[in-house]
């Protein structure tokens, strides 16, 4: 087997030594081609070439999940073949490694680099679903470059929080939990819009959903981690179904505890509910439309301004060593 290890120096939880060890077990098992990214876009650039290239069976993701992301964008540029691309396989080396949890990876590095070695010598992989965000046609947003998510997009307040983290850790904070529940906090007190959302949600044969304050899109559960406690933003979401959206129409002092609340206690069972929150589930594809420009985030990288997005849940987009 010939494999391309993509590897983000960068990440979070992996030291040099660390990386070393973990790509010499890979090494011993494949014919292996590491490669470190140098800039912003290097993951999606190599996984593009391997996507391109008749002799590449595998590409491994380093890192966190933006390393993933990119990965996944680059392997998908001309579209989803999940049997004739490479496949995908994830070794976390970030602070909370959504989509290697959501696959049922261990967290740490060298406990999934063995669970990944014995997927492949047991012939174990899935076909997973991922999410395709798109600029919407005859809108200021229709040139934007299509971009594929692996867990989850948001438009609005949870994005304008991505903002302000990744606005943190260029101050040189480090990414934790507390960083985070902290920008929550200020982007409520700084959010214009929590009163009188300007988000409305379409989708075709059925009435729009208007005023959304906030709008978080799910292809997997959970949405997200606090340390080890997982956050369920839409329980039932998963990687063989379309997309599932949670969107809060009101988001006052009250409502805002309650609903922050109810994500930190949330279960697969049962996540945020209520008079003012929108619950939608296994959706093929939708556009979400804003009356004012609001942050986009994917996959927890932020995207800057935008006022239209258009939503497909792409079904068996790639092939995923589990």
């Amino acid at each position: 087997m010939r494999a391309l290890l993509v590897v983000n120096p960068a990440a979070t939880t992996t030291s040099a030594r660390r990386r070393d060890v973990l790509i010499h077990a890979l090494a011993s098992e494949m014919k292996l081609e590491a490669v470190t990214t140098e800039y912003r876009g290097h993951a999606r650039d190599l996984a593009r070439q391997a996507a391109d290239s008749d002799d590449i069976d595998l590409v491994v993701a380093l890192g966190g999940d933006g390393t993933v992301n990119e990965v996944v964008n680059g392997l998908l540029h001309a579209g989803p073949n999940p049997e004739g691309l490479p496949r995908l396989a994830v070794v976390p080396g970030g602070s909370t490694n959504v989509f290697a949890r959501a696959l049922g990876l261990p967290n740490d590095a060298v406990e999934a680099t063995g669970a990944v070695l014995d997927a492949l010598y047991e012939g174990r992989e899935r076909a997973v679903g991922m999410g395709l965000a798109t600029g919407t046609p005859g809108t200021e947003d229709e040139a934007v470059p299509s971009r594929w998510f692996t867990f989850c997009a948001g438009l609005g307040f949870d994005a304008g929080v991505v903002g302000r983290v990744e606005q943190q850790r260029e101050l040189g904070k480090k990414s934790t939990h507390t960083l985070y529940l902290r920008q929550v906090a200020r982007q409520f007190l700084h959010e214009p819009n929590r009163r009188h959302g300007t988000i409305t949600l379409a989708r075709p044969g059925e009435e729009p959903v208007t005023d959304l304050v906030m709008s978080i899109i799910c292809n997997t559960s959970p949405w997200t981690y606090l340390g080890n406690r997982p956050v369920y933003a839409s329980p039932k979401a998963s990687f063989d179904n379309g997309l599932d959206v949670l969107g809060v129409t009101r988001m006052s002092a009250v409502t805002g505890v309650r609903y922050a609340t109810q994500l930190l206690t949330s279960s697969p069972e049962r996540g945020p509910h209520g008079k003012h929150v929108v619950a939608l589930h296994d959706l093929d594809g939708f556009t979400l439309q804003s009356k004012a420009p609001l942050p986009l985030q994917m996959d927890g990288d932020h995207l800057g301004l935008r006022t239209s997005v258009t939503f497909t849940g792409v079904r068996r987009a790639l092939r995923v060593i589990v």
